[in-house]
Formats: C-alpha cells, structure tokens, sequence
C-alpha cells in the first residue's frame, strides 16, 4: 500500500514532463497510473475470512505519527472508485481539452496526486496520518477548483471550498487528538475495536470529527460549496465531486459508525443534517437551469442520502449505503462527463438553449438516459437496488426508535421523489425535442464527439446497468463490512434486483409517479413556484461572515494599530502581562520555594544587570544606551556560566555580540539622541507597564520552578543524549537530535528574517553582486574585465577604497591576525560541538562576528573579499543541507531527523565514527553565517554607498593613476 501511494506521487511528479512531450494525448499514459493501482487493490481484495492487510512505517514515534495503513473491505471499495474512476476521468481529459496549455500538462499532474491522497486517506489507519491525507486533498482540491485562475469566479470558488473544508479539517485534528488521547492510541483500528464510553468530552470529541466529514461531503450547513466548485472544469466536477473528494465524509462516517453510531449527537449531525440535505438540494437542483448546477445540488441531495445510510450504524442499512456509495460514483460522474461533451460540443449548458439535442446526438442522450435512470432510481440500474434496500431496511431497522426509523424513511422517500423529478428535467432539458422559434444552439453550433469522448461516461453507464444484474454477487463484496455493524436481530440483507412485492416496491411505484407528477407541475407552473429567490441562502451567509471578519479585523487593527510604537508595544506587553497573570490566579498553584543566589558573584552580576536597565532608560545618547543595555545580556550569559551552563553562556555571550553590532549598524543612520519633540521625559504609564511586566516574568517564573512534582527530566537527558544522539553535549544533541524538528522550524524562521530585512532594505531590486575590491578598481579606472590589475601591499584589499577619515591602521592590522584564529575557533566548536560547548549555532556565530570584524576594519568591499559569495545562496544550501539530512537518516535505518552512526575504515585515520547529526549542524552553521552576512550586506553596505557617492569614486587618485599604468 505504502508503495503504491509512493508510486502515485512520483507519476503526479513525472506528470507534467509527459504532458508537454505528448500533449493531451498524454493523459493516456497518465490514465496507466491510477489504472496500475487499481489491478494491485483487485489482486489484493481483502479476503473476508483472513485479517486485514496491514504495513507499518516508522516515522515519528514519540508523536504517534508512524504510517500505519490497512486494507479492509471499506478501504477497497473506496479505492475501486478513487482509482477506477480517476483512470476513466484522465482518459476523458484527452478529448476534453483542445489544446495544450502550461496549466493543462500540471493539471494531470494535480489529478493523479489527488488519486494517491485519497487513496492514502482510506487506508490511513493512523487517524493522524488520514487527517495529513485529509488536508492534502483540500489543497489539491483547491488548485483544481481554481484552475481558471484568471476567472474571478474560479478563484473565488476555489477560495470558498478551501476556507469551508479546511475549517471542518482543523475542528476534525482537534476532534481526533481528543479521542486519541483519552483511548491511548491514535489507531482507527483501535478505537472501533474498542470504542470509548459516552459523556460529555466524548461527544464533544465525536461532534468535532463529524464537522470535518460534514463539510467535507457537503452536508448542510456547510453544503454551498460544492456548487460554487462547478467553476472547475468538467473532469474536475466528475472526479472530484461525483468519486473522489466528496465521498471522504461517507467514508469517514462509514468507518466509525460501528463504534459512535448510537451517540444521540451523532443522530442529530449525522441522520438529521443528512435528511435535510437530501430534500433541500433536491429542490435546490430544481430551480437551476445550468446543467451542471442542476448536478452539483443533485451531488448535494445524494450526499445527504448516502449520510443517512452509512450513519445509521445497522447491517443491513449499511448494505443500502455502501450500494448507493458505489452506484452514485458511476451514474453521477457519468452525467458530469455528458455535460462536459454538451458544452464541448455546443458552447453552452443553459437548457434555454438546448433542444433537439437526443435527435442530433443519439448515442450521448443514450449514455445520459442510463445513467439518469440509476440515479432516478428505476429498475435494472444499480440505483435501484441501492434505494429498494435502503427503503427496507431503514424501515424495519432495530438501530432508531421505530417512529423515528419511519419518519427518516419518508423524508427519504420524498427526497427520492425530488430526484426523480430533477432527473427527468435534467435529461428533458438536455436533450428534449422542445419548440423553438430561434435556432437553438444545438443546432448553430454542434461539434459532435469522438467514440474516444463518448466511452469513459459509457462505460460507467453502463456499469450501473450490469452491476444490479450481479447484485448479489457485489453484495458478497460489501457484507464484510456490514459485518462489523450490529445487525438488530435482522440478518444481514443480501442485495438482489428483486426481492418481491413489498414495502420497497410500494416506495419505489410512489418515487416515479410523485416525480413524474411534480416535474410535469414545476414544468408547467415554474414562473410561479420559483418567483422568488429562496428565503435563506447560505452562499449570502458565507460572504456576509467574511465581511463580517473583515469588518472586526478593521475595527480591532484601528484600534490596536495606530502607527505609534509606544501604543503598539503597550498594548503587546500588557496582554502579556494581563492573560498569563489571569491564568495563573485561576490555576492551581503550589507553594512558592524562593531560593536566593548562591555565590556573592552572582548577586554582584544581577545588580549590574538591574542598574545597566534602569540606566539604559535615563541616557539621552542613543549609542550609549545600546551599549549599557548589552551588559544586561552579558550579565545573564555571565549567570549562565555561574550556574554550570557553558553551553548557553557561550551562545549568550555571541548573540548579544553579533545583536550590537546590528544596532550599531542601524543607529550609524539616526541622529546621536532624539529630537527634542520626541522626548517625552518620564511616562508613568510606560513604567507601570514596565513593572507589570518584568513582575510578570518573575512570578511566572517562580510558580513554573515551584510546580515541579516529579523527578526533573534533565536528570535523564545526558544518558539518553549519549545512547540515542551519540554525543556528550547535551544541549548540542537536543538541538540537533531530540528537538530536531523543532530546530529545523526556527532556522525556517531565520531564513525568513533574513529575507525579510533585506527586502525592507533594498526594497525594489537586491544590491547586486557580491562586491569586490578588483571590480570597484575596474570601475573606478576606467579599464575593461580582461584588463590587468596591479596588486598593492596592503593590511586589507578593501580599506584603501573607504575614505581615509574612516580608516584605523591599528584595527586593520589587529583584523589581519585575528580574522584567521576566528575562522579557527569557529571551526573548533562546530566540530567540538557534539561533545563539548559549542556547535554549529555557536560556530556560525563566531564566523558572523569574525565577518563583522572584516566589515568594519575594511568596509563593504572587504566582506566580498572576505566571503565572495551571496547570502542567499549560503542560506539556501544551509537549509537543504538540514533537509536533506532528515531524509537521510531514513535510508540509514534511524527515525526521521535523529542521529545515525557512520562507521568508516581509513587506513591513515583508523576506526571513524560519523554521527549524521553533524550534517544537520552543518546546516545550522551556515545559516547562521549567510544570516549575519545578509545582515551586514543590507544594513551594512547597502547604506554605505551613499556615504561614498561624495568621493572622487572612491579610489584615491594616485591610486587610480597606478592602476592605468
């Protein structure tokens, strides 16, 4: 299983590839993909009286997020339609689409990775790794929806699918890790077999699970959506809404029935939205005059139906469901694709322009009147066996009160009546011989199809006539999983296409002639029944809740954001003093244990901490009060090493070094103190938000030390650093082992800073090239690139190019000697790192200052000669290298992100033990230094050329009189 979803995803990769070498033939050759895995699930159907498959992948242990897949009887129904049905899709692509186009060859692509997300989600038995799968359809989702990205219409469609199914997803992942974390076990396997009592959290939980497969399958409320996916291209609406996407609810719903069935907030969601469902988008369809929208709420009212039967929690309803599951991907994508080929064929979907259609394109209203019949519900069609099951069955079903089961039952025959109706106006619409005095577009602009066009619906129609012919021998597919269902005292109903006379075929007589009845109604008084817009509207609900959110986001960010920063950070520090201290207050707390310093050293160091803050606030002098404020800093990394902590001292020590560097940088820019308007002189509101919030950290600080019950885990974190991450630093092996993932998040984040501060700097365009001594001597002279440049003795190449007034001998001449032992210490930490202070943050760092060093002895110039190469390109090997390193350890047989050995023979060396921890460090490290460069390039040499514009070009002029001789 797990190679197939890998397979997928590599085709999904090759995709566009092959589109742009065969054009839109290669949808064939996609076809083959989806068609492969599609053999694999029949050669491996689940064999009902052996255990279900199973394959399991460590990943992420300590999360519960290993790749645990299952293949039971549900899981291959489900597959037979996302792949049976993605293969027909992609062949019709071929024909649907004229021309090739760069969005036609990624949208291949797009299809078959959105086969092997679904196919990942029914199979997923970590509920975690499903709601992965989950999401991944939601965005593949919302490229397809969008594909005419230039349409507002599209964009807006695909926007509104995204926002409405991601939302149901977040409340799902919150519903699963509360199920997971009461049952212990994230497995679904696990929690059906073993399902959790009631309650309160346990509902709670359950409601949170339902929204997601609610919204995703288009249950009311969250059921407009799907309609204004129509925007997508047909292949899009016959796949994704008719097979693929729409069905992860029913499947979602289908799977934990067995356990949460007979939940009264599951009957509420679940039966209750479900019937609404079916009868509101039955009449919906009713009122709509395009083709596909007349569909796509027909798409909703099934939806409805099939949420009933699969939720009900009984054998033999679930037999009924599953039916309707299966029937409903056949017909419904089948008329999706007959719509596609009307549009194709005539330029239009509006029934107000089609007539005569069946007469010019017999075999395509042919293929449209056998799918309409299954869907409709007429005998012969596996739609009928579908609705004569469910009609039994839910009557009889021991699962509800009976006057509910009753009642459940009518509302489905009434929106089963609803369907016939809508069906017989979308195939009257389509292809009536209706009377028009104008010629209709039929017949003005007909472009019949190919048998290559015509055969993916076909075969699917055709499908659903065969298959209620060999009823019983699908339902022997479906009884494993009705099995696992409770049947109520009723045996499990075997399908058939006929099981006698009965209450069903008292149903079934009632559907045709109550359909024909309000079709013929509706046909006839339709300017009278549809005068008005319907009362409720939920698309109009949708856009009022997002002005709705615009209109607070405004208000609260005028509120809050006034362009003043002592406003900002005043209402920053005091939500951050207010909410901490609220919780603390309500919480539980324990006893505090204030311990005072242990040495006189330390209580020396915090009194200059305090004094250096307090100062800091008094001093008028900008430079100054960078530079008091900087003992702060060092004072805490001055604790550190008091309290055995060399590591973090040693980091401390640097970071506040590089952090002066970087105001001093900016304040070369602002004025020696602030203007007098500026002054405000002393703010009791800014002291007591002040106070409030150094208090706050204190207490905070204090409670969090006191709430201590239990051993301290660092007791045990220096063995396990050695035995699991292969080194005796325990710092370093968190960052680059245990915590890994975490601090591969934080060096995202400082490639983003990076980014962020130079693009504030350079704003328009980056600065260029890296900036070097022989291209500014070239430029300054005169001469050309090939032309010879003399070389000069000298300290530094770069500083004979700055102004003679910035220059100090003393310090070029100290930056020749130490640059070199800065560069080596720097490489001793990262090295020594594993096992000793140090590592590669703290050795990218020392690089950093020893790059600042070159800067401002020798200027912007200099740092090219330092280091000729672009910050960007630093950071990007930096994180590729940590990424990569992830995958790595994989192929050496060790989790994710964690330590692997590397044993090497060399015969100079001996025995050499690589950790490919050190890899991982290695990225850190030269993040670390392309982010100090970057700093140095934007908020350095950016801002010096226009000091230097005042120069004669900056080249002394018996300098440049050299360099042309």
């Amino acid at each position: 299983m797990i190679v197939v979803m890998i397979a997928l995803a590599v085709g999904a990769l090759v995709s566009p590839p092959i589109m742009k070498a065969c054009g839109t033939r290669g949808f064939y050759i996609l076809a083959a993909m989806p068609a492969a895995a599609l053999v694999w699930v029949i050669v491996n159907w689940p064999d009902s009286d052996a255990a279900p498959q199973t394959e399991k992948f460590t990943w992420v242990p300590s999360l519960q997020m290993d790749i645990d897949v299952r293949f039971d009887t549900l899981s291959a129904i489900l597959s037979v339609l996302i792949l049976g049905v993605g293969s027909l899709v992609l062949i019709y692509c071929a024909n649907y689409f004229d021309i090739m186009r760069r969005r036609v060859a990624t949208f291949g692509g797009e299809i078959v990775a959105f086969a092997g997300a679904m196919f990942g989600l029914v199979v997923s038995d970590n509920m975690l790794v499903l709601y992965v799968f989950w999401e991944a359809t939601t965005v593949l989702s919302f490229m397809l929806v969008g594909f005419n990205m230039v349409r507002a219409t599209s964009r807006r469609a695909a926007t509104q699918a995204l926002l409405v199914t991601t939302f149901g997803g977040l409340a799902m992942l919150v519903g699963i890790i509360m199920l997971g974390e009461r049952t212990g076990s994230y497995l679904l396997s696990d929690l059906i077999a073993d399902p959790p009592g009631g309650g309160v959290y346990i509902n709670v939980a359950v409601v949170l699970v339902l929204i997601g497969a609610l919204s995703k399958s288009a249950i009311v409320p969250f059921h407009f959506w799907l309609p204004g996916a129509m925007a997508a291209p047909t292949p899009v609406s016959a796949y994704l809404h008719a097979a693929a996407m729409v069905k992860a609810g029913i499947y979602l719903v289908a799977r934990l029935a067995p356990a949460f069935a007979g939940l009264l907030s599951w009957q509420i969601l679940v039966l209750g939205l479900g019937a609404v469902t079916m009868v509101l988008g039955g009449w919906r369809s009713l009122r709509e005059r395009d083709l596909k929208l007349i569909l796509a709420f027909g798409t909703v009212s099934q939806l409805g139906f099939m949420m009933v039967l699969v939720g009900v929690g009984d054998a033999g309803v679930a037999m009924a469901g599953l039916s309707m599951v299966v029937a409903h991907a056949m017909f419904k994508a089948s008329l999706f694709m007959v719509v596609g080929i009307i549009d194709h064929a005539t330029g239009t979907r509006d029934i107000r322009l089609l007539a005569r259609l069946g007469h010019r394109l017999p075999v395509l209203a042919a293929i449209a009147a056998v799918a309409g019949a299954s869907m409709a519900g007429l005998p012969f069609t596996i739609g009928f066996v579908g609705k004569e099951t469910a009609f039994g069955t839910l009557w009889d079903t021991g699962a509800l009160n009976p006057s509910v089961a009753h009642f459940v039952d009518i509302v489905l025959l009434i929106g089963s009546i609803i369907t016939f109706a809508y069906t017989s106006r979308f195939l009257w619409g389509a292809f009536g011989r209706k009377v028009r005095r104008l010629p209709t577009r039929a017949v003005a602009t007909l472009h019949p199809p190919n048998v290559a066009f015509l055969t993916p619906p076909a075969i699917l129609a055709v499908l659903g006539v065969v298959s209620s012919f060999v009823a019983h021998q699908v339902g022997d597919l479906f009884e494993p999983y009705a099995e696992s269902l409770p049947d109520f005292g009723h045996p499990v109903e075997h399908l058939a296409l006929w099981h006698g006379f009965g209450l069903p075929v008292v149903f079934s007589i009632i559907v045709v002639v109550g359909g024909s009845l309000l079709f013929a109604v509706l046909r006839a008084r339709r300017a009278r029944v549809f005068k008005n817009p319907p009362p409720l509207n939920a698309d109009r609900a949708y856009d009022a809740t997002l002005r709705l959110a615009d209109s607070v986001s405004l208000w609260v960010t005028r509120n809050t954001q006034r362009g003043s920063l002592p406003i900002t950070q005043g209402v920053i520090l005091s939500t951050a003093v207010v909410l901490p201290l609220i919780a603390l207050a309500l919480g539980n707390r324990n006893a505090l244990s204030i311990r005072g310093f242990d040495t006189p050293e330390q209580l020396i160091v915090g009194v200059l901490m305090a004094a250096a803050a307090l100062a800091t606030t008094m001093l008028r002098n900008r430079l100054a009060s960078v530079l008091i404020l900087g003992l702060t800093g060092y004072g805490c990394g001055a604790l550190f090493a008091m309290y055995g902590a060399p590591d973090l001292a040693l980091t401390q020590f640097l970071v506040e070094s590089v952090t002066l560097v970087v105001f001093v940088l900016v304040l070369r820019k602002l004025p020696s103190e602030a203007a007098p308007r500026h002054e405000g002189g002393f703010r009791v509101g800014r002291a007591l938000i002040g106070a409030a919030f150094g208090l706050m950290l204190v207490l905070v600080g204090l409670f969090a030390a006191a709430a201590r019950s239990t051993e301290p885990l660092q007791v045990r974190l220096g063995d396990a650093a050695y035995e699991f991450g292969h080194g005796s630093n325990t710092v370093n092996v968190l960052l680059v082992d245990i915590r890994a993932w975490d601090t591969l998040g934080e060096i995202s984040v400082l490639i983003v800073a990076a980014t962020g501060v130079a693009s504030m700097v350079f704003r328009s365009r980056r600065f260029g090239a890296v900036p070097r001594v022989t291209d500014a001597v070239r430029a300054q002279a005169g001469l050309d690139e090939d032309d010879f440049v003399a070389e000069r003795t000298t300290w530094l190449a770069g500083s004979e190019l700055r102004d003679p007034r910035h220059r100090t001998m003393v310090l070029e001449a100290t930056t020749r000697v130490v640059f070199p032992t800065l560069v080596v210490l720097s490489a001793y930490l990262f090295f020594a790192g594993h096992n000793a202070p140090g590592g590669g943050f703290a050795g990218g760092l020392v690089m950093g200052l020893a790059l600042v060093l070159r800067y401002l002895a020798g200027g912007r110039y200099e740092l090219g000669e330092a280091l000729p190469v672009e910050a960007g390109t630093i950071l990007g090997a930096g994180l590729l290298v940590s990424a990569t390193t992830a995958v790595t350890s994989l192929f050496l047989g060790a989790p994710v992100l964690s330590s692997a050995v590397i044993d090497l023979h060399l015969p100079v060396f001996g025995d050499i033990h690589i950790v490919t921890a050190m890899f991982f460090d290695l990225g850190i490290y030269l993040i670390v230094v392309g982010l100090v460069l970057d700093i140095l390039r934007s908020l350095g040499a950016r801002l010096e050329v226009a000091d230097d514009a005042p120069l004669t070009g900056g080249l002394p002029a018996q300098r440049r009189q050299e360099v042309r001789k």
